[in-house]
């Protein structure tokens, strides 16, 4: 990741058996120091183009695809307000599978929770949005017909659940290639450390 290049420098403290005595340094790269983009700089909507991850796609071949150079990763991995790769970056179907599979061994097909489904009235007012965690139970009072009850209730199953999650990362932010130039030359005094 070409990022690396613009971290400062440290003097760090020898972990090294070989070293010559316990006030050796090593020169090493700044791994605390980070940038974000603002708040403001988010909601402007002339710095990014929104971008569905397709499947299999990783920071490299999106930056490949937007600015010509696998090497501009970290700037896709910036644009998408990205901190953990490994966590945040939208796993492959076979990726996803094979995590569940992990974490949930046979229970894969087992209820994680429910969740509402979504209810209108005859009018087509929203009475009951999708997606809220309810219990089994749950009902409410039928809004054309107030002696009755629906249970607007749905099973979502572990892998389901992990599929939902992994689907929401898939819309990203991208910086449009323009800014590309302007944000490396940037880059070098954000890193800078201040007298």
């Amino acid at each position: 990741m070409a990022y690396f290049r613009f971290l400062p420098d440290l003097q760090y403290i020898s972990p090294l058996n070989n070293r010559q005595s316990n006030d050796t340094y090593v020169r090493v790269k700044n791994l605390f120091k980070r940038i974000a983009i603002t708040a403001s700089g988010s909601a402007n909507p002339y710095l990014f183009d929104k971008y569905i991850i397709e499947e299999g796609e990783r920071p490299d071949t999106v930056a490949t695809k937007f600015y010509g150079n696998s090497s501009f990763d970290w700037l896709v991995i910036l644009g998408a307000g990205i901190i953990n790769q490994r966590h945040e970056w939208p796993l492959s179907s076979q990726e996803l599978y094979e995590y569940c599979l992990n974490k949930y061994g046979n229970d894969l097909t087992a209820f994680k929770h429910y969740q509402t489904t979504e209810v209108k009235d005859s009018s087509g007012r929203l009475i009951m949005p999708a997606g809220k965690i309810v219990d089994e139970n749950f009902t409410i009072p039928n809004p054309d017909n107030p002696l009755s009850t629906l249970n607007p209730v749905e099973a979502v199953t572990n892998y389901e659940y992990e599929y939902m999650i992994n689907d929401s990362r898939k819309e990203i932010n991208i910086i449009r290639p323009e800014y590309k130039l302007k944000i490396v030359s940037e880059l070098g005094g954000l890193f800078q450390y201040k007298p």
